[in-house]
């Protein structure tokens, strides 16, 4: 479906003017009725006859995790995927004739569910994987010893941290390689790796091996649990690139078309600036940030914080300085003439091409 959604992309581009409106709604509505049928046919060929399966592993690996505030929130997605197969198969219960409008329709009805499916299916298929038994851990006194030489190799920056997840028990864990001597092991930790209290649990020869002896990762959790599918976004809003912009200002004649520019590029509101929408850009990063709920998370998330506090001053001096350079009605002197390029004169059609050189003989001087 990713692959399926960028082609589809890069169709509804070409339906879309330079501001990113749409001006080909015919080749626009083609670009998703062909998104459509691949997607049902698709589903119909790969995930329809294992979607029950998959549910019902799902379901009874989430009835055997430990009592979590998200378990409910999991059961309510498997029961909307389960909503969603069932309404599939209701409606192509009665396949349209090929190519007829009908089947176009019948297509778009059962889009959103296909859409979710391609959101959180997966999410289906990693609580299904939960039976796996993972192997012992360390001793308390293993765990002990090798917890002491991750600290000692973070302390001096020999421990690479490459990959975590959240465990079926609320353990956060996570992979590192730890280098001594020249050596190279893989180590999981648990508990934040930028906060006191983590410790090894496991050391293992590469990252595989630590895959199949550690717990299996429960899906991971989302910004923003009322986010608009990611198959269904709403067609994104007008925006000038920055090459245009400076493009803008190369052309410009008086401080007034230059106001304008800066102006756009500071302007609030749906069809915002390149500097407003940085700072949505930075302001989102920064909520991200601290929910991942580390240490290390809550300081960067505090410097995004600031580094957007910074550009919405940054952008209100740009507005500023727009509007006293507009106030100046100044214009560029005289003698900033523009110089066109040279262009050598062709040729008329009807004219002959001047005959050739004649050929250079070399002489050889005969000497006596």
């Amino acid at each position: 479906m990713a692959a399926l959604d960028r082609e589809t992309e890069a169709a509804l581009d070409t339906a879309r003017d330079r501001y990113g409106h749409t001006v080909h709604h015919q080749v626009a509505a083609a670009a998703r009725a062909r998104r459509n049928h691949t997607a049902v046919d698709a589903y119909t060929t790969h995930l329809a006859p294992h979607a029950g399966p998959l549910l019902d592993a799902a379901r009874s690996a989430v009835d055997g995790l430990p009592p979590a505030k998200h378990t409910r929130a999991w059961r309510d997605l498997l029961d909307s995927l389960a909503a969603s197969h069932m309404e599939i198969a209701r409606i192509l219960d009665r396949p349209a004739h090929p190519g007829s409008s009908a089947e176009r329709e019948q297509h778009t009805l059962v889009w959103p569910h296909l859409a979710a499916w391609a959101d959180y299916g997966s999410i289906a298929a990693d609580l299904a994987e939960q039976h796996h038994q993972p192997e012992p851990e360390l001793t308390a006194e293993e765990r002990q010893m090798w917890t002491e030489m991750a600290q000692a190799a973070r302390r001096r920056g020999a421990l690479d941290l490459t990959e975590s997840w959240y465990a079926a028990d609320g353990r956060h864990i996570t992979l590192a390689h730890l280098v001594e001597d020249d050596d190279s092991v893989v180590v999981a930790l648990a508990g934040d790796p930028g906060a006191p209290g983590w410790e090894v649990i496991g050391h293992y020869a590469h990252e595989y091996a630590a895959g199949q002896a550690l717990p299996r990762a429960v899906p991971p959790g989302v910004l923003r649990p009322d986010a608009a599918s990611r198959f269904n976004r709403p067609e994104p809003a007008p925006e000038r690139s920055l090459q245009e912009l400076v493009q803008e200002v190369v052309e410009a004649r008086a401080a007034g078309d230059v106001c304008e520019t800066l102006l756009s590029a500071t302007q609030q509101g749906y069809d915002a600036g390149p500097m407003v929408r940085l700072q949505h850009v930075l302001s989102t990063a920064a909520k991200f940030s601290h929910a991942l709920e580390t240490a290390q998370g809550r300081q960067i998330g505090a410097r995004l914080d600031a580094l957007e506090r910074q550009l919405a001053f940054l952008a209100q001096e740009v507005h500023d300085a727009a509007e006293d350079l507009g106030a100046t009605v100044a214009v560029l002197p005289p003698h900033r003439a523009p110089k066109p390029p040279r262009i050598r004169p062709r040729p008329a059609l009807e004219t002959t091409p001047p005959p050739a050189p004649p050929q250079r003989t070399t002489t050889t001087a005969r000497h006596p």
